[in-house]
C-alpha cells in the first residue's frame, strides 16, 4: 500500500496533503525531513526499510509506524472528496501561503487547509493580531476582547482567534460586527465546525473571512492538535494579546510561542481576586508580555513589532523559498 501511495503522490502539493492525512502536525522528524528533501521524497523514505537520515534504527521504525497501511487505504478517496469540496489546500510557493509560518522552521505546517478568503493570509504580518484567552470568560473579559477586536478591525487589522467560547468568540463577533476581517485557526478539519455552539459564528467567519487548519478535512480536535495549533496562532500575527487566562490555560502557550518567535505579546490586567487574571499577570511579571490597557496599546504593539521583525522575516522567507522544492501554482483542491 505504501508503494501505491507514493506512486500516486508524485507532486509536492499532493504529497504534502497526504502527509497531513497520515502524520500529526508539528512532528519534528517529518518537519526536518520535509525541509531537507521535500514531501514526495519523505513518502518514499517512509515506505523503504533503509536508514532515515538523523535517526537510529529504532527511532526510524517508530517514525514509520505513523504511515500505517490500513490508515492509508482511504487516502485516494479522501483526496477525491477534497477535490470536490470548497476546501483549498495551500502549500509553500502558493500566492496565498503566509510567509510568517515559515518562521516555525521544522515546525512549519505541511499544508494549510482553508475555507473562505485564503487571500487574507497573503497580507503583511503587521496586519494580523491574535486575541486569545479564557473559554470561561467573565463579562469584563468579553467586553475588553470586543473593544480590542473592534478597534483593531476598524484599523484594518485581521483578527486571528481560535473560534472557541469565551474571549476568542467575543473577538470574532466584534470583528464581524464592525465589518472587519477575521480568521479562525482550528484544531480540527475546516469542514467540521467546532465547538458546535459556535456553528453560526463560524459560518459567518467563512462568509467574510476564513477558517484555517493544518489538519485535513474530517479531522476531529484532540489535545495534541490544540497544543500544536498554538504555534500557528502565534506565528500568523505580529502581536498576540491574552485577555483572561488561568494558570493552565492553553492561551498562555500561544503567548509563549509568540515570544519565542520574537512577536509582540500583550496581556490585559484584571482583578487580583479573579483566577482568570492569573495568566495575564504571570506573563507581565515574567516580562513575557507588555501591558495592554486599551486597543491603542495593542495596535502600537503590533506596529512596533512590524518595524523590527518585517525585514528579517522577508529575508528568512526568501532563503526558505530558494531551498524548498517548487510547488504547482495554487489551485483549489
Amino acid at each position: 500500500m505504501m508503494a501505491a501511495l507514493s506512486d500516486s503522490a508524485t507532486d509536492e502539493r499532493t504529497a504534502r496533503m497526504v502527509l497531513s492525512m497520515l502524520v500529526e502536525p508539528n512532528d519534528p522528524v517529518t518537519g526536518r525531513l520535509l525541509a531537507q528533501i521535500g514531501a514526495v521524497e519523505v513518502l518514499r523514505v517512509a515506505e523503504r526499510d533503509d536508514d532515515v537520515p538523523g535517526l537510529t534504527g529504532v527511532d526510524a521504525r517508530v517514525w514509520r509506524d505513523q504511515f500505517n497501511p490500513s490508515a492509508a487505504q482511504d487516502i485516494a478517496e479522501r483526496l477525491g472528496q477534497v477535490q470536490q469540496s470548497e476546501v483549498r489546500a495551500l502549500v509553500p510557493g502558493d500566492a496565498h501561503w503566509p510567509a510568517a509560518v515559515d518562521d516555525l522552521g521544522d515546525g512549519a505546517p505541511y499544508v494549510l487547509w482553508v475555507r473562505g478568503a485564503s487571500s487574507f493570509l497573503a497580507r503583511p504580518l503587521r496586519d494580523f493580531v491574535t486575541i486569545t484567552g479564557a473559554r470561561a470568560s467573565t463579562s469584563y473579559g468579553d467586553n475588553v476582547a470586543r473593544e480590542l477586536a473592534a478597534y483593531a478591525a476598524a484599523d484594518e487589522r485581521v483578527i486571528v482567534a481560535g473560534g472557541a467560547y469565551g474571549i476568542e468568540g467575543a473577538a470574532h463577533q466584534a470583528a464581524l460586527a464592525t465589518g472587519g476581517d477575521t480568521i479562525a485557526v482550528l484544531a480540527n478539519g475546516v469542514d467540521r465546525l467546532y465547538p458546535a455552539g459556535h456553528r453560526d459564528l463560524l459560518d459567518r467567519v467563512v462568509d467574510v473571512g476564513a477558517l484555517v487548519s493544518e489538519v485535513p478535512p474530517g479531522a476531529v480536535p484532540t489535545r495534541h492538535r490544540f497544543i500544536a495549533r498554538a504555534r500557528l496562532m502565534a506565528a500568523l500575527s505580529s502581536a498576540t494579546v491574552v485577555v483572561e487566562a488561568g494558570f493552565r490555560s492553553g492561551s498562555l502557550a500561544v503567548a509563549h510561542r509568540a515570544s519565542e518567535l520574537g512577536r509582540g505579546v500583550g496581556a490585559v490586567p484584571g482583578p487580583v481576586t479573579n483566577v482568570s487574571s492569573a495568566g495575564p499577570h504571570r506573563l507581565l511579571q515574567a516580562g513575557v508580555a507588555s501591558l495592554v490597557t486599551d486597543a491603542a496599546d495593542l495596535v502600537r504593539l503590533a506596529d512596533r513589532q512590524h518595524s523590527v521583525e518585517e525585514p528579517a522575516l522577508r529575508a528568512r522567507h526568501t532563503a526558505v523559498q530558494t531551498r524548498r522544492p517548487s510547488s504547482e501554482q495554487e489551485r483549489t483542491l
